[in-house]
Order: C-alpha cells, then sequence, then structure tokens
C-alpha cells in the first residue's frame, strides 16, 4: 500500500530575485508510512469536597453502575474510573485545614505549608509541567478556569492562606497562579481586546502590537553601556520577557492567517447561571484548543469550601453544608445529584471535543483528561481512595470502559497516577510529588 501524505511537498519551489528552482527529491518528499505525532492536549477539572462514594464505588465496580457517570455514557470506551488512590499529603496530623490541602495537593503531590502570610510554599503542579514541554509551541503554556470568584484573600480555614484554595496550578512552590472566572477577561487573555474572534481584527492589533515591541527593543537595547553587573541583568530578563512577548504575537499572526476560527464576539461578563457559566468557559477552553492557542488547562468546578447551591436541579443545600451529609439517606441522594450536574457540565465538553474537526480526527482523539477531587468522603475529609476519572482520547492508546481498582490498604499515592499521565504526555519523569512509582495499568 502506498502512503500518499508527504512532510513536504514534492512540488515546493524556491522563488526569490525573479528565479524559480524546485528542489531535490529530498527525505521528507519520501512517502511516510506513519503519520508524524499527534497533538497532545491536557486539562485537569476539579471538585472540591469529595462524592457520594456510597454511588461512586458501586459494590460491582463497573462504569454501568456509577451513576454520577451517566452523562459520559457515550464516551464510556474512553473512560477509566481509579479506585484506591490516596491523596496522601492532604492527611491531617492532628490539625484541621484538610480542605486546603486536599485542593492544593491534589496536581502537586505536595503539602501545603500552614501559614496565612506570604510565606506560602507548596510544589510545582502536574500542568505547569506539561505546560513548559509545550511553552515554545503555543501562545499560552496554560489556561487556569474557575466557576467561583478567586478573589478571597487572607487565612481561609484554620490558619491557611486563601491562596491554596484559590487555585490548583502552581508554577513554582512560591507561585500559585491565578485563577479566572470571568469569560470577558479569558476572552480577553486568549484573542486580545478586540472584541471578536475575527481574524482580520486580530492581525491587525497584532501587527501594532508588534511595531510597538521592535521601538522598545530598539530603544532599550542601546542602554546596556555603562550600566553595573544587577542592573545588566534586570534589563535581560526584561529583554527576554520582551522576546517571548515578540514570539507569541509572531505565532499568533501565523495562526491568524492559517486558522479557520468561529467568529465570536466577546462575552459581557459571568452568566446568571452555573450551566451558562460553565458552558461558555468549557467553549472558550475549546477555541484554545482550538487555535492551539494553548495545550493545557485547569478548571475549578467548585472548590473547597464552597457554599453554592443548585436549586436548578433541586439542590437547594449550600455545597459545603451539604457534603457533611451525616450519611443520611436523603441528603447523599442530593449530593449524588450535585455530583451528576457536574459531570453533565464536563460532559458537554467533550461533546463539543468529539463534534470539532482536528486533522484527519477530532479535538477528542488529542485530549489526555483528568476529572476528580481531592477528598473521598466530604462528611469526614477522607482524602483516601479520592474519587478519579480519566479520559483519553484515541491518541494515547488507553483501553477505556475500565473500573480500574488498586488495594485501598496498599496507600497507593495519587501521584502515581500523575507520573503515568505525564509518561502518556510524552514528558517522562521518575519522580513527581511523592509518587513511589508509575502506576501500572493504565
Amino acid at each position: 500500500m502506498m502512503i500518499t501524505r508527504k512532510h513536504l511537498s514534492r512540488r515546493t519551489i524556491l522563488r526569490g530575485i525573479g528565479a524559480s528552482v524546485a528542489l531535490p527529491l529530498l527525505d521528507g518528499m519520501v512517502p511516510a508510512f506513519a503519520a508524524p505525532p499527534r497533538i497532545r492536549r491536557f486539562g485537569a477539572t476539579y471538585v472540591g469536597m469529595g462524592m457520594n462514594m456510597h454511588v461512586w464505588n458501586q459494590p460491582a465496580g463497573t462504569l454501568e453502575a456509577n451513576p454520577i457517570l451517566g452523562p459520559l455514557a457515550a464516551f464510556r470506551d474512553h473512560l477509566t474510573v481509579v479506585s484506591g488512590l490516596d491523596n496522601i499529603q492532604a492527611l491531617s496530623n492532628a490539625d484541621a485545614g484538610q480542605h486546603p490541602r486536599a485542593q492544593s495537593s491534589w496536581l502537586t503531590g505536595a503539602r501545603a505549608k500552614k501559614t496565612d502570610g506570604p510565606d506560602i510554599h507548596l510544589g510545582v503542579s502536574l500542568d505547569q509541567i506539561i505546560a513548559r514541554a509545550f511553552a515554545r509551541e503555543t501562545q499560552l503554556g496554560s489556561l487556569e478556569l474557575a466557576l467561583e470568584s478567586t478573589e478571597i484573600v487572607g487565612n481561609c480555614a484554620y490558619g491557611f492562606s486563601c491562596a491554596y484554595n484559590n487555585t490548583i496550578a502552581w508554577r513554582t512552590a512560591t507561585n500559585p497562579l491565578p485563577m479566572e472566572n470571568n469569560p470577558r477577561n479569558v476572552f480577553e487573555r486568549l484573542f486580545g481586546a478586540s472584541d471578536t474572534t475575527d481574524p482580520r481584527v486580530r492581525l491587525r492589533q497584532l501587527q501594532k502590537h508588534a511595531s510597538i515591541l521592535d521601538s522598545v527593543t530598539e530603544q532599550v537595547g542601546g542602554l546596556r553601556t555603562g550600566l553595573g553587573a544587577r542592573d545588566r541583568q534586570k534589563l535581560g530578563e526584561y529583554l527576554d520577557a520582551v522576546r517571548d512577548v515578540e514570539r507569541r504575537i509572531q505565532k499568533a499572526e501565523e495562526q491568524s492567517a492559517t486558522m479557520e476560527l468561529p467568529v465570536l464576539e466577546q462575552p459581557v461578563g459571568v452568566p446568571g447561571t452555573f450551566e451558562e457559566h460553565a458552558r461558555l468557559m468549557f467553549d472558550l477552553q475549546l477555541l484554545a484548543f482550538q487555535t492551539d492557542l494553548t495545550r493545557v488547562f485547569t478548571l475549578v468546578v467548585a472548590r473547597e469550601g464552597s457554599t453554592r447551591s443548585y436549586p436548578e436541579v433541586g439542590v437547594a443545600d449550600s455545597h459545603h453544608p451539604l457534603s457533611h451529609h451525616q450519611n443520611n439517606p436523603e441528603r447523599l441522594a442530593r449530593l449524588a445529584k450535585l455530583n451528576t450536574y457536574h459531570v453533565q457540565q464536563f460532559g458537554y465538553f467533550l461533546e463539543r471535543l468529539q463534534a470539532t474537526p482536528d486533522g484527519e480526527g477530532t479535538l477528542f482523539d488529542s485530549a489526555l483528561l483528568l476529572y476528580g477531587s481531592g477528598m473521598s468522603d466530604g462528611h469526614m475529609h477522607l482524602p483516601k481512595n479520592v474519587p478519579t476519572l480519566v479520559v483519553a482520547g484515541r491518541t494515547f492508546g488507553m483501553k477505556g470502559n475500565r473500573f480500574v481498582q488498586y488495594p485501598p490498604e496498599s496507600g497507593t499515592p495519587l501521584a502515581n497516577l500523575q507520573l503515568a499521565l505525564l509518561d502518556k504526555m510524552n514528558v517522562p519523569m521518575e519522580q513527581f510529588g511523592d509518587s513511589s512509582g508509575m502506576l501500572a495499568g493504565l
């Protein structure tokens, strides 16, 4: 069988100074028997305060027995529920603060330092490790999203800084990344202040910014002479940042010239309902993937300690008090309804990914997504056997429709799964957080 796809067209011609020169047969023109590697994209979606684990971990141990995942039935062949993993760094040492520790350790495998001052300390999160590997391929290293306000400051829980409750993304052990809950601000970060995704408008704005940067580099470049060592270092760091912006603008211009993008007007702000808000944020993330502006995102659907209620699905209780269900059957039923509603919004995102063409397949094919919580039983603040779902497109070669169980008594760190996901993303590491080895069986 002859596969005719070529990395470089045989008809490629060099043109210049009034002449045209045809290239000889190069290796890149030889018919390939394997397609070039597909783009890989990663996303992590967090839901605080656990789940109704009586429903999530049905005795049958199958996906069909888990009604919370019912909204994802169409994607069952790509789903793997992983049971028996412990969020070890959230375990209590006879002190309180399980909520901030559960959220902050979920994607870092690190233990939050107890402080309500500026001396916060945690670890680098999984998404940021992946973002570093892809940083030069996209304009934005990653996108950090939330569905609740992240502007709370000070002491949020038992002497822990609100920084631990405001995000799940940490660039360094001391640098938490702010998450954005306003769709308008997300749009501006992705597409600038042009109020539209129209490529002609965006290109004009990008070219204007590029000319400004050119003048900045020319002016600052002449300042090096006569500066002290420390000032030269500062100037160098500044110019490096300018060069990075120039690179991103150049990448944006290339994409604006070649990418067909649905014309979308800038959102006016936070929608009035939870569902509208969630779906708009997922739509913005879809556009970020579709335009290859970024290949990594994090989203907090409900932060730890959230007091949001969901009357639209018959759950008038605030989320946090409801999570302290005391094993009351009626409260547990409402908690399961709330959990299912969250999964339903996640399912909308999967449907949109599946419906969006990407090369010879869809965006869903290139997506590796993690969905879960940093604790299992919210009533007991228990960070053992945490609810964990992995969704993998066909690029990753993972067998789906599985309920994979690891012995609960083994104390398998959740970070072992993170290590395996890094490997799936072609970002292999020997150690991540408190991992004790790569999780087998995926």
